[in-house]
């Protein structure tokens, strides 16, 4: 029996990882964590029954811990709470919090020595080198949870050490693909978030929209596979079944198909190495059609910008992580319009005095003084 920790429960993937470990006999629930959902949160606590649930909103732990007096349940709260049920011991943390914030509950899994499956992007993003070195010291394993690079990890399977010579990099287009500038001007917010093909947190959708998702993703699967930005193609895949692939010594390229269904990830990062229970069938013949095309990085600026980040490396990633998040949360709120979006992230990052060596305080300082400039920029 494995037990899993869910951190970002009530979001997503969150909610899609307790269906998952519902339906898996060898798996179950030790702690849960999440961010403010306190109805949702509870209904998971009493059908999950883990020994410790957090929430992230001071002021909503003691609503919760009324809520769940009559079961036995260690509530916790705020940032030290979600840290703590983080390092409990479980045998996997999946680390589903959206953004920076899932960042240090990440390394205290690691250092309780929990494998993690990793959907929180950002802890690559923001601190790749940081988080490797963990890993190793802890004898810990990262086992990709994002489809694309969980597509990249099963294609290697059985690739002996050094026969990877590029990955190929799948993205959807979010719902904008084939748009010019001038016609994404005036976007609402709701056109933004009606993706095609996933269904998704209001963050990552936006992002999707962006393609600063696919952005962040360049530069997760630098950290995660060690490649250079160069040996990273980004495609545009508008059915989203082929998930990634990668290009072998030989010529070979393996790739991992598959509906979009998030539950498929998930569910192998928790069995790793096993197969878990039988979850969507792919159907090529109902699909017909696979089409791949190269990114409009003219119109849609921010991957290129994250694929910059990375190449100048150090905490220019931070910069631009930090940024996006802050310019995405205007833009839902009706404070900014699509375009600047990308515009605020450049800025930001341009902003950002480098450092080769750095820390985890340097990371959030990046991340903190990125989230600024951008508030001060609207404010002009």
């Amino acid at each position: 029996m494995k037990k899993i920790t869910v951190l970002g429960s009530t979001g997503s993937i969150g909610t899609q990882a307790l269906e998952v470990i519902e339906k898996n006999g060898d798996l179950s629930v030790c702690a849960l964590a999440a961010g403010r959902n306190i109805k949702l949160l509870e209904q998971q606590a009493r059908r999950f029954k883990p020994e410790i649930v957090a929430v992230y909103d001071t002021s909503a732990a003691a609503e919760l811990k009324a809520a769940l007096k009559d079961t036995g349940i260690k509530v916790l709260y705020g940032e030290s709470g979600v840290i703590e049920a983080a390092a409990l011991g479980a045998d996997i943390v999946l680390t589903a919090i959206v953004g920076i914030a899932g960042l240090k509950p990440t390394v205290a899994a690691i250092k309780a020595g929990s494998d993690i499956a990793l959907a929180n992007k950002e802890t690559m993003v923001t601190a790749g080198p940081i988080i490797n070195a963990l890993c190793k010291k802890h004898g810990v394993r990262l086992l990709p949870v994002d489809s694309e690079h969980s597509a990249i990890f099963q294609s290697l399977g059985g690739a002996p050490a050094g026969a990877l010579k590029r990955i190929i990099l799948t993205a959807s287009g979010g719902p904008f693909y084939g748009k010019t500038r001038e016609e994404l001007k005036n976007v609402t917010v709701a056109e933004a978030l009606n993706h095609p093909n996933w269904s998704m947190g209001n963050k990552i959708t936006i992002d999707s929209a962006t393609l600063m998702n696919k952005g962040l993703e360049v530069i997760e699967a630098v950290h995660l596979f060690g490649v250079k930005p160069s040996d990273i193609e980004v495609l545009i895949h508008r059915q989203s079944i082929l998930h990634s692939a990668v290009e072998l010594a030989d010529g070979a390229v393996i790739a991992q198909l598959g509906t979009p269904d998030m539950k498929i990830p998930i569910q192998y990062a928790f069995t790793y190495p096993e197969r878990g229970a039988f979850l969507d069938r792919l159907s090529l013949s109902d699909i017909g059609t696979l089409t791949f095309a190269r990114p409009d990085t003219e119109t849609f600026k921010c991957l290129p910008l994250c694929v910059k980040a990375i190449e100048m490396g150090g905490l220019y990633p931070a910069a631009v992580n930090g940024a996006n998040e802050q310019s995405v949360a205007l833009f839902l709120n009706g404070k900014i319009n699509f375009l600047q979006i990308a515009e605020l992230n450049a800025a930001a990052m341009d902003n950002q005095a480098n450092k080769v060596d750095y820390t985890l305080e340097d990371i959030f300082e990046a991340d903190r003084a990125a989230r600024q400039f951008v508030i001060d920029k609207i404010r002009v």
